[in-house]
């Protein structure tokens, strides 16, 4: 009975194991969108290297999405590559001092617009290390190093296009607001002054 149990608990360790390895790649977040929209996607990296930190990460873009804003991150400095009409096509984030461990991971965020007919964006990313050996996150789903993939929906009439809407919708209630105020106020101003006229007349009659 204890070998079994030994058996049974090495097997759970080794499959934990496998499963932590295979499931620590370079991913982008978040992994479904809508066409169309203004996104925040974050880039997460994870160092699988036990012995050699992770020091510089690339990830191109592909026609899908325009990416236009990167978060600046402390420690690193990030590069930027371009096409001939302008359009960001990778951006590279480089460690200015060790990079990150064997147990640390970071997260690097940038922002963009979905193309309005696109059906997936296809994130590939390479991975540097600090003995300049690389691993290429560019394969299919199934495979050993795959590329990050968020899928894209049909839009929806609560999709924002303009990302301008929401700054006009505020700015609609808060004239609302302001003219509810000024109301208010001329509404408080009219009843202090009929009290006032009616403490004036009460005071005349008592010294009649």
């Amino acid at each position: 009975m204890k070998k079994i149990v030994t058996v049974v608990v090495t097997f759970v360790a080794a499959f934990a194991l496998f499963t932590s390895v295979a499931s620590a790649h370079v991913t982008v977040q978040p992994t479904e969108t809508s066409q169309g929209k203004y996104e925040v996607f974050t880039v997460r990296v994870p160092s699988e290297n036990e012995t050699v930190p992770t020091t510089k990460v690339q990830v191109k873009f592909d026609d899908a999405v325009n990416i236009t804003r990167f978060e600046p991150k402390p420690g690193w400095t990030y590069t930027m590559e371009k096409d001939d009409t302008g359009k960001i096509t990778s951006v590279t984030w480089t460690a200015d001092e060790q990079g990150l461990a064997p147990t640390e991971f970071a997260e690097f965020k940038m922002q963009g617009k979905v193309s309005d007919d696109a059906e997936q964006i296809v994130w590939k990313a390479y991975q540097t290390y600090q003995d300049g050996s690389v691993v290429e996150w560019v394969g299919a789903p199934d495979a050993e190093t795959p590329a990050s993939v968020t899928v894209v929906n049909e839009a929806t009439v609560t999709d924002s296009h303009d990302h301008g809407d929401t700054a006009s919708t505020t700015s609609d209630n808060s004239d609302e607001d302001s003219n509810s105020t000024s109301n208010l106020s001329l509404y408080l101003s009219i009843a202090a002054l009929v009290l006032g006229l009616v403490a004036l007349g009460l005071a005349l009659k008592k010294r009649k």
